[in-house]
């Protein structure tokens, strides 16, 4: 009796580790995925509008900056995550539409290079609509 309890008092003592808690420390942030995701979607939203403005430079800047932003959120994508092959699928199309916008560059007419940062756009929302991302304005 007196060694059954010994051994349940030093099972308690001991930290306790499941598999499930050393998944967790290894997998990203839910707020830093969602901050990659809010940084995505203000460039590519930025992008289309500095389209209807004309402003071609500004255009590839944020396209440049959402390609950074979608390959980031592709590299913390969990493996468990249900919605990751159809979330890449859309992140990848991020990269290869703002990829035409930088080939197009900075001195074509800005309305040249709208096509591609809309697709950009409409990709990188859908990408965030499966991965849970989307922030719904209060206001």
């Amino acid at each position: 009796m007196p060694a059954v309890m010994l051994a349940a008092l030093a099972t308690l003592w001991l930290p306790f580790v499941s598999d499930e808690s050393t998944a967790r420390a290894s997998e990203p942030s839910s707020a830093s995925l969602q901050e990659q995701g809010d940084g995505l979607m203000k460039n590519v939203e930025e992008m289309v509008a500095h389209g209807g403005m004309g402003d071609a430079k500004a255009i590839v800047h944020h396209c440049g900056e959402a390609t950074r932003y979608a390959e980031a959120i592709i590299k913390h994508l969990l493996r468990s995550d249900p919605h990751r092959g159809d979330a890449m699928t859309h992140l990848n199309e991020v990269i290869r539409q703002c990829s035409r916008v930088s080939e197009i560059g900075i001195h074509a007419d800005p309305g040249q290079l709208l096509n591609p940062a809309t697709k950009a756009r409409t990709a990188a929302r859908e990408s965030m609509k499966l991965l849970g991302l989307t922030r719904t304005n209060k206001g």
